[in-house]
C-alpha cells in the first residue's frame, strides 16, 4: 500500500494543470487495473480526465467514489517531499486524498482474492473535485443514480471520525462596473467601483447566520488599476456554507437582490449553489452499519461528525443515495504543509471499506 501511495504522490496532479491530471490518471488507471482485474474507462470532459470501473450489474449497487487531483502546484515535492518516518507518511495530496484511492483499490482487490463477487460495484475517480467538480458533477450523479450506497474515500475528520454530514456550498462572483476618471484632476467625474465593492462586502458578510451555522465569507477582492485612477471595475468572490437547502436558497435570493449604493455603479452576480448539504439523515443507516462492521473487525469504535467542507459526497446524497464519507486516510493537514497519513491506519480503513461493501452487496445499508 505504501508503494502504491508513493507512486501516486510522486505524480503531482494539481487540478488546473490538465496535462498533469491526465498523467496522474494513467498512474491511477494502472493501479486500478491491477487491483480490479479490468481496465478502467478514461472519461475526458472539458479536458479533465476521470476514470470509471463498472464491475458488473448485480442486484445491489455500490458506488466507491474518490478523486485524484490535488491543490498542490507542480514542484511542491521539492519542498514537501514524499517520506515515511515514525509511522507517518507525508507528501502533497497523500491525505487528501490519494491514500483513499489506495485503500479503495486494495479493499476491492482483497475481496476479489477472497472470492467475493463484486457485481454491482462501480469505482469512479474524478479529476476536478478540488475546483468544485465542474466537469464531473453530472458523471457523479449519473453513476450514483439507483445505488444502494455511496462510499466516499475522502480523508477522515480529526481522530479518524467519519464524515456523516457536510455543509452545502455556494460560490459567487460579484462584478461592479463604474467609470474611470483621474483621481487628482476630476475624481467627481468617475464612478468608484471600489467604493461600491466595499458596500457589497459588508452587505454580503451580513447575510451570515451563526445561529444556523451559515457562513458567508467575502474572499477574493480586486479593484482598480493605478493609484491615480478612480476604479472602473471591481470583483468580489464569495464563499457560502450552509447546513440546509432552505438556508442555501435564502442566501442565494439575498445575494441576487443586493442593492447598489454608489450612484451610476452597476452590479452583476454570477455563480450560485455548487453542492447541496449532506445531511446526517443521508448517512445514518450506513454509519450504523460501519460501526457494526468495525466492531466485528475489532477496530476502535467509530465517531461521526458534520464538517464545513464540501465534497462529491454532497452530490450523491443530493441524488437521494445513502452516503458515507471520510472513509479514507487517518491523519491531518489537508491543504497544508503538515499534510500527513498515519500508516498503521491504512490496512484498518481498508478492511472497514471491504466489510462495508460486502455488507451492502449482501443486503445491508438501506433503512
Amino acid at each position: 500500500m505504501l508503494a502504491d501511495l508513493e507512486q501516486l504522490v510522486r505524480c503531482e496532479s494539481p487540478s488546473a494543470d490538465l496535462a498533469a491530471v491526465a498523467a496522474s490518471a494513467e498512474v491511477v488507471a494502472g493501479q486500478g487495473a491491477a487491483a480490479l482485474g479490468a481496465a478502467g474507462e478514461r472519461l475526458v470532459v472539458d479536458g479533465r480526465t476521470h476514470l470509471r470501473w463498472r464491475l458488473g450489474e448485480g442486484p445491489r449497487r455500490v458506488l466507491v467514489l474518490g478523486h485524484h487531483d490535488t491543490v498542490w502546484p507542480i514542484g511542491t515535492l521539492a519542498t514537501l517531499p514524499w517520506s515515511v518516518r515514525d509511522g507517518i507518511a507525508t507528501g502533497p495530496g497523500c491525505f487528501d486524498m490519494k491514500a483513499g484511492l489506495v485503500q479503495a483499490f486494495h479493499a476491492l482487490a482483497a475481496l476479489r482474492a477472497d472470492g467475493h463477487d463484486l457485481d454491482g460495484v462501480t469505482v469512479l475517480v474524478t479529476g476536478d473535485e478540488e475546483v468544485g467538480s465542474p466537469s464531473s458533477e453530472a458523471l457523479i450523479r449519473q453513476e450514483a443514480r439507483g445505488c444502494d450506497a455511496a462510499f466516499v474515500l475522502e480523508a477522515s475528520a480529526d481522530g479518524g471520525a467519519l464524515k456523516t454530514g457536510r455543509k452545502g456550498a455556494s460560490m459567487y462572483e460579484i462584478a461592479v462596473s463604474g467609470r474611470a476618471a483621474h483621481a487628482g484632476l476630476e475624481p467627481e467625474k468617475g464612478v468608484n467601483a471600489g467604493i461600491e465593492l466595499a458596500h457589497q462586502v459588508l452587505a454580503v458578510a451580513a447575510l451570515a447566520d451563526p445561529a444556523r451555522a451559515t457562513t458567508v465569507t467575502p474572499s477574493v477582492l480586486q479593484a482598480g488599476t493605478t493609484t491615480n485612477t478612480v476604479p472602473a471595475s471591481a470583483r468580489l468572490a464569495v464563499d457560502v456554507r450552509v447546513l440546509s437547502v432552505a438556508e442555501q436558497e435564502r442566501v442565494d435570493r439575498a445575494v441576487r437582490a443586493l442593492p447598489t449604493t454608489v450612484p451610476g455603479a452597476r452590479v452583476s452576480v454570477s455563480g450560485g449553489p455548487n453542492r447541496p448539504p449532506l445531511s446526517p439523515e443521508s448517512s445514518a443507516t450506513l454509519f450504523a452499519l460501519a460501526r457494526d462492521v468495525a466492531a466485528r473487525l475489532g477496530l476502535d469504535p467509530l465517531d461521526g461528525v458534520t464538517v464545513g467542507g464540501a465534497s462529491d459526497a454532497n452530490f450523491t446524497a443530493g441524488a437521494g443515495v445513502p452516503t458515507l464519507d471520510g472513509l479514507g486516510a487517518v491523519g491531518g493537514g489537508a491543504h497544508a504543509d503538515d499534510e500527513h497519513v498515519r500508516v498503521a491506519e491504512l490496512p484498518r480503513r481498508t478492511a472497514l471499506l471491504a466489510g462495508l461493501v460486502t455488507a451492502v452487496l449482501a443486503g445491508g445499508g438501506r433503512g
